[in-house]
């Protein structure tokens, strides 16, 4: 029961980033399209948004299977 309770954690972390990295790389698109001189500034912004809700879906990961124990 708690396998199953750790599995469905990570689950929704790896959704949420999943989630969040689309909303990110769909309105980065839609930034460039708009403005397309800014395309480099608004390509480092999306990879490091892209890095830092990553590493939170990480955090969540391991925290749920951390509930294993």
């Amino acid at each position: 029961m708690i396998g199953s309770i750790a599995a469905l954690g990570a689950g929704l972390a790896v959704i949420g980033a999943g989630i969040g990295i689309g909303q990110v790389g769909g309105k980065a698109m839609e930034g460039i399209s708009r403005q397309p001189e800014a395309a480099s500034k608004i390509q480092t912004a999306m990879i490091i948004a892209a890095a830092l809700i990553e590493g939170a879906a990480l955090f969540g990961i391991v925290v749920s299977f951390l509930g294993l124990k």
